[in-house]
């Protein structure tokens, strides 16, 4: 029995991976940082990653051509809030 990932799902993981990738990038300080404050940080990206994924479907609905940039800037926003989590603790 073969099985396929939901579509959703996979946006998800992949838009999760990218947001952490960018936060150690922006903000190194979070390799350091107490596991409450990195808990902190998770769970603030987690907090708009369901708005900030139907935002990038949207987008990407409406503008095909720039769904790689609807990405990115999905990616961007998770990994602000995760900052902006980190800079609050």
């Amino acid at each position: 029995m073969t099985h396929t990932a939901n579509p959703i799902d996979a946006l998800g993981n992949k838009l999760g991976e990218a947001a952490l990738t960018l936060l150690i990038r922006l903000c190194p300080e979070v390799r350091t940082t107490t596991a409450e404050r990195q808990n902190a940080a998770c769970a603030a990206m987690r907090a708009v990653s369901k708005s900030v994924v139907n935002e990038l479907i949207d987008d990407a609905r409406d503008a095909p051509g720039v769904g790689h940039l609807a990405f990115q800037t999905a990616a961007l926003t998770l990994a602000h809030e995760g900052i902006r989590a980190l800079q609050a603790a």
